[in-house]
């Protein structure tokens, strides 16, 4: 801990700055131009041991839940909802994929933000707040991950 602030501060630091890293990393990604996400680029590409996505079935039934997530991107002008397929051309589906991997980066740079918790958290708290952000970001990424997989089969 850098800095040592009452109690209800620390609350109060950790929920703006919870709403803070949400709200920025979603909006400065959504202002991203299209072109800068490839589904073929190291990041966003199919691994092997996803198993063509079953591994995220299998292991975490993501169908069963996947429909509960919040669209992050129908929360700003000009985001590109996933929650729904809306057409099944090919630019529509290309777009789609390209979606995928923007709803991916905004979690991974949110869940990459949460060591900054430790600069006023206890430790242990700091903790805690890596695994808050585990909880919130990971299904939203396997769902992305899933959703592209499933795609690519569609779109080729």
């Amino acid at each position: 801990m850098l800095f040592h602030l009452p109690r209800v501060w620390v609350i109060s630091l950790d929920i703006v700055m919870w709403l803070v890293i949400h709200m920025g990393v979603s909006y400065s990604v959504t202002r991203m131009p299209v072109r800068y996400f490839n589904p073929e680029a190291w990041l966003y590409k199919k691994r092997e041991w996803e198993k063509e996505g079953t591994l995220y079935e299998a292991l975490f039934a993501v169908k069963r839940w996947k429909g509960l997530l919040p669209d992050g991107a129908a929360g700003f002008k000009g985001g590109f909802t996933k929650k729904k397929l809306r057409k099944s051309d090919d630019a529509y589906l290309q777009r789609f994929l390209k979606e995928t991997c923007r709803g991916e980066l905004a979690h991974w740079i949110t869940l990459f933000c949460s060591p900054i918790f430790f600069l006023w958290n206890l430790w242990w708290v700091g903790f805690i707040m890596i695994g808050y952000a585990l909880i919130v970001n990971m299904p939203c990424i396997i769902t992305q991950r899933f959703n592209r997989i499933r795609f690519r089969r569609i779109v080729q």
